[in-house]
């Protein structure tokens, strides 16, 4: 079996038991989908998951968005409605885009799991701490964010894959890739995206370039639907905002592959920038303020 059919197949599973449990959720708190405009999510969900597929990245705008729209009402619900509202339209995209696994089998099976379970004990902890700490924590994600963003769109991430010709990792080198990618999987549920830190790992321990897109693209897929077992067992997620930003998400991936060739979003990606580092500055104004408060 190839690790493109055992990959599929992991991504199949995981996509099923995450339908399962989100919809039952739905279903059994139905008289709870009332918090928030489905329209004004659906709207996100489509946009933020549109330039996600042209390599944006889908987490720090939909936090950027939630936070402007003020759809939330505490950003305590930050964490889950991020990971569940994301999960089935990067799972969609995934299987549109992996067509052609250019990586070593191990090597992507390997650092695809690691993710998966870093985001479980990740989400564990993210579940349990308070919205000032969220505030402070998002926050600082948002800064890192933007600082890998800016990375990216300057080439600095690109230029480090340069002369790579490797398609798989052995060695101490695998074992540094997964226990890298365990790390970043982690931290996707505090809100910091996977995409560009696991490109610079992947690129500094000598992967080809072409090997970093289905090894990003399927941790991301698989680690989201286990990171939000733990926000969906809890109900620390609203509802509302993950049915639109899901639904309309899924349209924007569709539209985006099918339908888009080419399109430079670097002039977009600086205005993106812009917007997440003012939002930074406010999750960590009014998370470090409300310390002062509690000191004071």
């Amino acid at each position: 079996m190839s690790s493109k059919t055992v990959l599929q197949l992991l991504l199949a599973v995981l996509a099923i038991y995450f339908t399962v449990l989100w919809v039952g959720d739905l279903v059994r708190n139905r008289s709870k989908i009332k918090d928030g405009n489905i329209y004004v999510a659906g709207v996100i969900g489509f946009i933020v998951n549109f330039f996600d597929t042209l390599g944006i990245g889908s987490y720090a705008p939909t936090t950027m968005f939630l936070k402007l729209t003020k759809f939330l009402k505490s950003d305590k619900l930050l964490p889950g409605t991020l990971n569940i509202s994301c999960s089935i339209p990067v799972l969609f995209e995934a299987f549109l885009f992996i067509t052609s696994v250019k990586v070593g089998g191990v090597t992507l099976i390997s650092l695809v799991v690691a993710s998966a379970i870093g985001s479980f004990f990740g989400s564990k902890y993210m579940s349990k701490v308070d919205e000032r700490k969220i505030q402070i924590i998002m926050g600082s994600a948002l800064v890192i964010t933007a600082i890998l963003m800016i990375l990216q769109n300057t080439g600095f991430l690109a230029a480090l894959g340069n002369g790579n010709k490797a398609i798989a990792l052995t060695g101490w080198k695998l074992v540094v890739g997964i226990v890298g990618n365990l790390i970043l999987g982690a931290l996707m549920t505090a809100g910091i995206g996977l995409y560009a830190p696991c490109m610079a790992m992947i690129y500094l321990l000598g992967l080809t370039p072409i090997a970093a897109f289905p090894i990003m693209m399927a941790s991301c897929a698989a680690l989201m639907p286990v990171a939000s077992r733990e926000f969906i067992r809890k109900g620390e997620y609203n509802r509302t905002a993950t049915i639109g930003i899901t639904v309309g998400g899924i349209i924007g991936v569709y539209i985006a592959v099918k339908f888009v060739k080419s399109l430079d979003i670097k002039v977009l990606t600086w205005l993106v920038i812009i917007v997440i580092a003012y939002t930074a500055a406010t999750m960590l104004y009014q998370g470090l303020h409300k310390t002062k408060k509690v000191h004071a």
